[in-house]
């Protein structure tokens, strides 16, 4: 199991929820997990919260170091040509990333 996580929160206009969630699980995870020390992604979808400005998507990808995310392997796998790229990216908002130590 990985000693960290990183939480990336997003929001993303209504109209295109549905190819933000078809690009995020069919290219988006696919690639970013063959980055080296990840694991794993899971996503979530926000039902409640104490925070109004909470952004509604989150995914929470399972990692070996905190160094993963600013590392050229995962810019190269984050940065492939497809929907995400020339689509979604340009059209998110309200993005958090943070990176969690297991205890």
């Amino acid at each position: 199991m990985a000693d960290y996580i990183l939480v990336v929160q997003l929001d993303i206009p209504n109209e295109l929820e549905d190819d933000f969630n078809r690009a995020y699980d069919e290219e988006h995870v696919p690639n970013l997990l063959n980055v080296s020390g990840v694991h794993g992604c899971d996503r979530y979808k926000l039902e409640d919260s104490t925070d109004e400005g909470m952004a509604r998507y989150a995914a929470v990808y399972h990692i070996d170091s905190p160094d993963i995310p600013d590392s050229p392997e995962w810019r190269e796998w984050a940065d492939k040509e497809g929907e995400w790229v020339s689509k979604i990216r340009p059209n998110y908002s309200n993005r958090t990333r943070s990176i969690f130590r297991k205890i």
